[in-house]
């Protein structure tokens, strides 16, 4: 039985059906097979084709690693499929078949071929989706035990590139559809190849050539832009002969909703050839890989018998000897024990080094206990001036209940882009906030000249933005995400402290920016929008995730930088008058250690990268965490080493002696699972260490490791004093708590995440903690608080006209 010919009537549907009606439905299938054959009481031996992820033990045996093509029954993955596939047989107990063998589609097509020719080695499928076996040496295959023979590899070589091999090669158009897949981030190799994504390729080109006006007099439709519209079928019919296939581009544009010129059409075509051209080449690069490793394999079969020969017609200038080696066993015994002697000297001095940036349960008590400490001084207004972590009000002093309802706009201002959203919030429809936005640049002029030429050209933007969406002149409630140093007296105003991020727009510092927005929009005369919220981009955080969970009161970023945010009790808050209820603190805890705080555990390699920063002395927590800054550590790391003679054997690159030249980017793909030590070491060779070995590459893994472990673990202890401080102040013996986190490192690095999450469980053990990834917190954020000040206004405002 093959999986994918069981006819599914409702296929998008049925894709999502649970365990028991998907082997159920198998069952029928194959009940109905044999029925018609009139062969349901005989006993077969029966072969499962099954097309997916699978990890095999035997061959009877097959568990489903992970759906693809759109399948997700739940309950599946992890389990074996076959016995699945007998207990709903069983279930039924109209017929009886045996199941003998369970392979992958591509290993089905090798045999069949092999039937026929019996040279036939290797099973390709480019269809749907796309993947490879052929006959492996066992001696090479280190999964499974014995070393005679041979036995067939299931490739599954659609994953391909997924850690970053094929980056090089990949464009634009294949990001863009990778990001709008089921399963962003894999299968990259298949997306470049298979007949799935190759229309919606083609039809992204179109649309990219359309807007810079190469095609179809620069127009576009609304199905030339609507994913899916653009059939791989399409591409094949276009790609026939010259006539024929300009006459299917014409009437497959014309489907679009296109008027198509002839070059239009002839364009068009190309667009199609180079398509399936660069999709037929990779293939073929592939395969040749392929070929190149059953070719020697079965070179070295012979190899023993004619090396000496072969050597001398290549080298017949050179006289070779062989000689055979004399006492190995006392001889090479003691050579062993000097290499290794060495090898544990370089060892020690290696972990002495590194043990510096490894920190002990005890210590991390006492980062948790000095940040509880500093987070009392900034709350209390008699040492708020001297403490490094400020704990400034935000003013946002509740979280959104799902009452909450209508359309709000956001401004998220942070960089060099600058977004405008329109948010819509529907009553008691969680998770079903609907976005649209629009990313605008900042030109340097903007950035650099006057705080009226940056907010006109902010208004100017928003402008555009209402226009695009068909609101041009409404007055919307507005959240502005402001990721820069204010200090805030309420809600919607706040004063720029200074400008950072190589912003230095005159006449902003000291200024409310909501007031230099809201001038903006009177100047602008177009408009008028009520500004009601001034927000840090990690209480956007917590608020989007609250949104999703109630329990969540904590926010936290940890990309480029890092800080959090919290809802702490207003009797704490000695900044801000009222005692009852609660306010988020935004902490700015990225300062901490400042002060000294964190002096006996700051190492030369964390000095280095202070002294040669643009904040010397400043920001030390942050530092020592965030992505901005662990690449320069693991490179002063590396300098160390190697000067010590204990790794790329003493040689320096200059490239590794260029500062910011190992990127974080770096630690998260050095230390993912998947990366096999070559591909460390062509990033090593990036660097300029052209002649660095696998002992190298595994060096430098463990100090990636250890760096990232080190930041994953303060930021832990900061964090593991935040929920404590939360559970003390509500006198619980246990607390149960969410807290909402957004940044690069912590969704992309490997491991970050998890050791953070451990460290937090082991400091803070009477915090049960729960952590929920934002998405788009600095937008969709910015106009949840928003909608909910909008409610509590509302709300105050129906009492008083009571």
């Amino acid at each position: 039985v093959k999986f994918s010919t069981c006819k599914i009537e409702n296929r998008k549907q049925s894709k999502r059906i649970d365990i028991q009606q998907l082997f159920d439905h198998i069952a029928e299938c194959l009940a109905n097979f044999l029925e018609k054959l009139g062969m349901k009481n005989q006993k077969l031996p029966l072969g499962f084709t099954f097309s997916f992820h699978c990890q095999q033990t035997k061959l009877d045996e097959s568990i489903l690693v992970s759906w693809t093509k759109g399948f997700n029954s739940h309950g599946v993955e992890g389990r074996d499929v076959v016995s699945l596939l007998r207990k709903a047989i069983i279930k039924r107990g109209d017929f009886d078949i045996d199941i003998v063998s369970v392979i992958n589609d591509n290993v089905g097509t090798m045999m069949t071929c092999g039937y026929d020719d019996h040279h036939c080695e290797i099973g390709l499928i480019v269809g749907t989706g796309t993947n490879a076996c052929y006959m492996e040496e066992m001696r090479h295959l280190e999964l499974v035990e014995g070393d005679e023979g041979r036995m067939c590899v299931n490739m599954e070589w659609g994953a391909f590139g997924d850690d970053g091999a094929l980056d090089d090669l990949r464009t634009d158009f294949d990001q863009e559809i990778d990001a709008g897949s089921l399963n962003p981030g894999k299968q990259l190799f298949e997306k470049m190849i298979s007949g799935m994504y190759m229309g919606e390729l083609v039809r992204l080109i179109l649309v990219k050539m359309a807007k810079e006006d190469l095609v179809f007099q620069g127009h576009t439709t609304p199905d030339l832009v609507t994913n899916g519209q653009l059939q791989t079928s399409f591409v094949s019919a276009i790609e026939n002969d010259k006539l024929v296939g300009l006459v299917s581009a014409e009437k497959m544009l014309r489907g679009l909703g296109l008027d198509p010129s002839v070059d239009d059409c002839v364009a068009t075509q190309r667009v199609c050839q180079v398509v399936s051209t660069r999709a037929a080449h990779l293939c073929a690069a592939a395969l040749a890989a392929v070929l190149r490793q059953i070719r020697d394999n079965k070179a070295a079969e012979r190899f023993a018998r004619r090396l000496h020969k072969m050597v001398r017609r290549l080298v017949p200038d050179c006289d070779v000897r062989f000689l055979r080696s004399e006492d190995s066993s006392g001889k090479g015994a003691a050579m062993v024990t000097a290499v290794a002697f060495r090898l544990a000297i370089q060892h020690a001095g290696r972990q002495r080094i590194l043990d510096a940036l490894r920190l002990s349960q005890e210590q991390l008590l006492d980062v948790k206990r000095r940040m509880g400490e500093e987070m009392n001084r900034g709350l209390a207004k008699e040492s708020h001036d001297q403490a490094t972590v400020k704990m400034l009000p935000t003013f946002v002093r509740s979280m959104p209940d799902g009452t909450e309802s209508g359309d709000f706009l956001a401004l998220d201002l942070g960089g060099t882009n600058f977004r405008v959203l329109l948010v819509r919030v529907r009553r008691w429809k969680r998770r079903s906030v609907e976005m649209h936005n629009k990313i605008y640049a900042i030109p340097q002029e903007a950035m650099q000249g006057t705080g009226e030429e940056l907010f006109d050209h902010i208004v100017h933007c928003i402008a555009d933005f209402l226009e695009y969406m068909g609101m041009k002149g409404a007055s919307l409630p507005l959240g502005f995400t402001f990721s820069f140093p204010c200090h805030q007296s309420k809600l919607d105003q706040g004063i720029l402290l200074k400008w950072t991020k190589g912003f230095k727009a005159t006449g902003c510092e000291g200024e409310d920016v909501v007031t230099l927005l809201k001038d903006a929009i009177y100047r602008k005369e177009e408009f008028d929008l009520d500004v009601v919220a001034l927000v840090n981009d990690t209480v956007g955080t917590m608020m989007t995730c609250g949104y999703e969970d109630p329990l969540c009161e904590v926010g936290l970023i940890v990309g480029t930088g890092t800080n959090v945010c919290y809802m702490e009790e207003m009797q704490n808050m000695e900044l801000v008058d009222g005692g009852e209820g609660k306010m988020c603190v935004n902490m700015e805890w990225g300062a901490f250690g400042d002060h000294g705080e964190l002096d006996d555990f700051s190492t030369d390699f964390d000095k280095a990268v202070d002294e040669h920063s643009a904040n010397p002395g400043k920001q030390t927590y942050e530092k020592m965490i965030s992505g901005m800054y662990l690449g320069e550590i693991v490179r002063n790391v590396l300098l160390e080493f190697t000067t010590k003679g204990l790794l790329f054997r003493g040689k320096l690159s200059e490239r590794l002696k260029t500062r910011g030249i190992f990127e974080t980017k770096f630690l998260s793909q050095i230390e993912s699972d998947r990366l096999a030590l070559r591909q460390v070491r062509s990033i090593l060779q990036h660097l300029g260490l052209t002649s660095s070995t696998c002992d190298d590459s595994i060096l430098v893994k463990e100090v990636c490791s250890v760096v990232a472990c080190r930041a994953a673990q303060l930021c832990g202890a900061g964090l593991a004093a935040v929920v404590d401080k939360i559970r003390q102040n509500r006198n619980l013996p246990e607390l149960k708590i969410t807290v909402g986190v957004d940044g690069t490192l912590y969704k992309l690095h490997p491991h970050f995440s998890n050791f953070m999450h451990e460290t937090v469980r082991d400091l803070a053990p009477q915090c049960k903690v729960t952590f929920i990834q934002s998405e788009d917190g600095s937008g969709k954020g910015a106009a949840l608080i928003t909608a909910v000040a909008c409610r509590i206004r509302d709300q105050m405002g129906h009492i008083s006209t009571e």
